[in-house]
C-alpha cells in the first residue's frame, strides 16, 4: 500500500509503505523513517518536500 499525503502548511510530504504499527522512528538529514517492531520501514516523511523534488528533477534532467 503506498499512500502519499503532502501537508503545504509544513512541506512534508508522507509515503504510507506498510500498515503495520509504527512502533519507532529514526532521523537522518531531511527524513525521518518509522518503522515496525520488525524494524520494516512502515512511513517515510520527505522534509523541504518542495526543495528536495526540484533538486530530484534537476538530477534527473542532468542525466539525460
Amino acid at each position: 500500500m503506498k499512500i502519499t499525503r503532502y501537508s503545504k502548511d509544513v512541506d512534508i510530504l508522507m509515503v504510507k509503505v506498510s500498515d503495520e504499527p509504527i512502533a519507532y522512528a529514526e532521523e537522518a538529514e531531511r527524513f525521518i523513517v518509522h518503522f515496525s517492531k520488525d524494524g520494516k520501514p512502515v512511513l517515510l516523511e520527505i522534509m523541504d518536500a518542495k526543495d528536495f523534488a526540484l533538486a530530484a528533477y534537476d538530477a534527473a534532467s542532468s542525466e539525460d
